[in-house]
């Protein structure tokens, strides 16, 4: 199971006024265990208040180096982002998981031509994959669809305007403000018309090799459903989802008995009851048991753990393909058991 290690803050960035870039410095004993794809996520653990914090933020900087960087936005009060944006120095010591994530690009020398459509901090593994892109093929190319509320809330705008600078006729990026008419930016948010402004006019004659959506969970339907009514396929659109609706909501009302969980853990087993309206997260996290999370919302994999007895539900379900759920993984953060007996193992996945 994977550790937290204590990593350094080396730089912050100021990116808008609400969201910092921040860079850890990697030692070199850690190089290979911070080695990351582009797209992958690091988990930050910190306590607030006398609160365990964790969140997780993906990587916008390229592999192979000395220094992770990720994109911070200020999203709430007294949280993590609010004190990474308002607290957080240089020198400062963070608990860090290894990377993770299945949102990537693996940079191979084959020739690729790929589009993207981020909105918000959904930019930040953008910055990765399109960076790999780039730099893996002289003659890869890469088109973005960017949504913010104005140019001055455009998380990594100047690093986009270079990007255009260092690649042209390879790097296409078309800005769209909701709330503000600027120069060189689409107006309104992303919808179909932009969707197909960016692939059936701009770019129409191109064969894209894939599809990286990253942001709400509104704007990666609406782009995901006008792809595939362009005749995508499935397999060549890759989502993340920055935030989820709320599940509660729609977990069993009441509890139709309890179930006796047996959990494995770093080659431990721990037993447990909980309610069958219960998330099974939940239930171990309240045990003391150190079971690996992060987003506790479904839009990460941290979570995910193997079914070796029994059968869970999910509410909700944005990550795993229909093979692995077949074979018994599940994200413990969106599954209630629906049997009398449950085990679930977490080193097996």
């Amino acid at each position: 199971m994977a550790q937290f290690h204590s990593l350094t803050v080396k730089n912050i960035r100021q990116l808008t006024l609400n969201s910092v870039a921040i860079s850890f410095a990697i030692p070199k004993e850690l190089l290979q265990t911070f080695d990351f794809i582009p797209g992958q996520y690091i988990t930050i653990k910190k306590e607030i208040k006398g609160k365990e914090l964790r969140r997780a933020y993906s990587i916008s900087s390229l592999p192979k180096s000395d220094t992770i960087t990720i994109g911070v936005k200020k999203v709430d009060k007294g949280g993590f982002s609010d004190y990474a944006n308002t607290k957080l120095k240089v020198g400062d010591i963070l608990e860090v998981m290894p990377p993770e994530g299945r949102f990537v690009f693996s940079p191979n020398p084959n020739p690729k031509k790929m589009a993207a459509f981020a909105a918000g901090s959904g930019i930040t593994p953008i910055m990765s994959i399109a960076r790999s892109v780039l730099k893996s093929n002289a003659t890869n190319q890469f088109v973005l669809v960017y949504g913010n509320k104005s140019t001055e809330e455009t998380m990594f705008y100047t690093d986009l305007v270079k990007l255009e600078l260092d690649y042209p006729n390879r790097f296409f990026v078309y800005f769209t403000n909701s709330q503000a008419r600027e120069t060189d930016s689409l107006f309104g948010r992303i919808d179909i018309s932009t969707v197909n402004y960016a692939l059936k006019n701009k770019h129409k004659n191109v064969d894209f090799d894939g599809y990286y959506l990253c942001g709400p969970e509104a704007m990666i339907n609406l782009v995901s459903d006008t792809l595939h009514e362009n005749g995508v396929p499935s397999d060549k659109i890759h989502f993340e989802l920055f935030t989820t609706t709320e599940i509660l909501d729609e977990l069993p009302e009441t509890s139709d008995g309890k179930t006796a969980v047996t959990v494995v853990l770093d080659d431990e087993e721990f037993e447990l009851s909980m309610n069958r309206n219960e998330l099974v997260l939940d239930a171990v996290l309240k045990q003391n048991i150190d079971a690996p999370y992060s987003c506790q919302g479904g839009v990460c994999s941290s979570c995910i753990a193997r079914v070796t007895e029994g059968k869970v539900e999910m509410v909700k379900n944005q990550i795993l393909t229909d093979g692995e759920i077949a074979e018994g993984l599940v994200l413990t953060c969106q599954s209630h058991p629906v049997t009398a007996t449950l085990k679930v193992d977490y080193d097996d996945v």
